[in-house]
């Protein structure tokens, strides 16, 4: 290849939008030369790794943007400290078919029991598998919600909540809301509603969410959309942050 088509190549690329081609269109051709491929065989070569490079850039993106706690996998959950959990359902989730029907799931349990952790890593699945995603937490969507209104930007500061195709909702119940801040989160509710999914964790039983949202119309209204589409798991066994904590006091007894 003369220098004169190299540049031309990488002038081109570049304005298409293919950074990783312009950059290494030399790699490329030397690649080609050795394998002796066809034309088909290179021009696949070239776009394969051009989109691996564009879906991890907007993977990494999409992190980091999504205000995750952290990025856990599945494969980094114990499933054999919670032996009543059945990795199957889990793993169904994982499949992201809730998502694509744009359906929810719900991890129900007592503190420590991994819910954050299983909700994070559905999030981050979706995230690989192209789907927008944001996190938050139930106290801190309120608050933002009711600074934005009392400031005039509650539409706008909705769509922060409406726009992502996976919302994760975590710890639902460890705070009781008044009914106007219930309110906002029915609205973030019932417009999600059969438009994007969401991942919500809580401590409380969906029985006891009258007394979650101060208002048992109001809860049921929730739970009327929440659970039409929606998947379900209870995680009732011990607490990891106690095993853990457990751990270091008798590792610490016994150095004493």
């Amino acid at each position: 290849m003369s220098e004169l088509t190299g540049n031309r190549i990488r002038t081109t690329a570049a304005k298409l939008g293919l950074p990783h081609l312009a950059e290494t269109i030399n790699e490329f051709t030397r690649r080609a030369d050795e394998a002796k491929m066809g034309y088909l065989n290179f021009l696949d070569l070239v776009l394969s790794e051009e989109l691996a490079i564009r879906d991890d850039r907007r993977f990494r993106t999409g992190l980091r943007i999504s205000r995750l706690p952290h990025h856990k996998t599945l494969d980094e959950y114990d499933f054999s400290f919670q032996p009543e959990l059945d990795p199957r359902k889990v793993k169904d989730l994982a499949t992201l078919s809730f998502v694509e029907a744009k359906s929810n799931a719900a991890l129900l349990g007592p503190p420590g029991v991994g819910k954050t952790h299983i909700a994070v890593a559905l999030a981050v699945a979706a995230c690989r598998a192209g789907y927008s995603i944001y996190f938050t937490s139930l106290d801190d969507m309120v608050r933002n919600l009711k600074a934005a209104e009392a400031a005039g930007r509650l539409t706008n500061k909705l769509g922060s909540y409406l726009r992502p195709s996976v919302l994760v909702v975590d710890e639902v119940g460890y705070q009781p809301l008044e009914r106007a801040e219930a309110n906002l989160v029915f609205q973030v509710i019932s417009k999600r509603y059969e438009k994007g999914s969401i991942i919500l964790t809580s401590n409380k039983t969906f029985s006891e969410w009258g007394q979650v949202f101060g208002d048992e119309v109001l809860a049921t209204a929730i739970l009327d959309r929440l659970l039409h589409h929606c998947e379900m798991i209870s995680i009732n066994g011990p607490s990891y942050r106690l095993k853990n904590r457990l751990k270091a006091i008798e590792r610490d007894t016994n150095v004493a």
